[in-house]
């Protein structure tokens, strides 16, 4: 299996290096596996490309690029450059230092490396490793991805291979807080909400007196509803979320209905 991998930590980051074996196992021995990830970090840019200035791409090493621009730049410079003649058949994001279960997705440049991915049509796959108590200050706080994620990733590739439609599936999985040994199974769980909680700005000074603005997050151990990512999460589960580029609500589409009607 060719398998191209990236992230939004950056080339350097510890998580992706624990991609980097678990795509290893996943390819095998014949296998191949690609890397073209953000030359600098790129936490919170989402989907966002390089629409209106180019990026320099820089070889780094046998199969591994550093690209100066965010992950979905990376999945395109990855698909249409780097492995232009030979298309990868996985595309792995990750794996993030952090979760991005609940509205976290919304901004995650690793689910934008994945969902750039699901648009080109090749099956992909975002994974965040959940930070807490537990694993926070560990020998390796990516250890329950490490050791869980390749099995997972086998069990979920078909249905993504099997998916025709236009705007194409795509994961977002999240690793709970835990060693690897505790982690307690996993689940299919939808996208939760975290109420009374949300990111925010927090104004500092320079030395020389110029005020600027820090992004800030919220509190990431509040539990959102029963059963959906975040909660599964901080019970100990990994989290699988099913997701499309869709951006419609189809509910109300079905409601509106005939909007120029008497």
């Amino acid at each position: 299996m060719r398998i191209l991998i990236t992230n939004d930590d950056g080339i350097n980051a510890p998580g992706l290096q624990t991609l980097t074996h678990i795509a290893h196992e996943l390819a095998g021995e014949d296998g191949e596996v690609w890397t073209v990830a953000p030359a600098f970090e790129q936490s919170g840019v989402g989907h966002c490309i390089s629409y209106t200035h180019p990026m320099m791409v820089s070889k780094m090493g046998k199969r591994r690029y550093a690209a100066e621009g965010s992950p979905a730049d990376c999945v395109l410079a990855g698909l249409h450059e780097v492995l232009k003649d030979s298309r990868p058949e996985l595309i792995l994001s990750g794996v993030n230092r952090g979760n991005n279960s609940a509205e976290n997705a919304l901004y995650s440049g690793t689910l934008g490396g994945a969902m750039e991915g699901a648009l080109q049509r090749i099956p992909s796959m975002a994974l965040s490793q959940y930070l807490g108590p537990q694993n926070f200050q560990a020998d390796d706080p990516f250890e329950a991805a490490h050791i869980h994620g390749a099995a997972l990733i086998r069990r979920l590739l078909p249905s993504l291979t099997a998916c025709q439609q236009d705007y194409r599936l795509f994961y977002n999985i999240n690793f709970p807080p835990v060693p690897a040994h505790a982690v307690k199974g996993a689940v299919a769980a939808a996208q939760g909400y975290r109420r009374y909680t949300n990111f925010a700005v927090e104004p500092h000074l320079s030395p020389s007196g110029r005020k600027f603005l820090w992004i800030r997050g919220g509190e990431q151990h509040i539990p959102t509803e029963p059963g959906t990512d975040a909660a599964v999460n901080l019970d100990g589960y990994i989290s699988v979320t099913p997701m499309r580029a869709d951006l419609t609500c189809h509910d109300t589409l079905a409601t509106l209905g005939n909007l120029d009607a008497d």
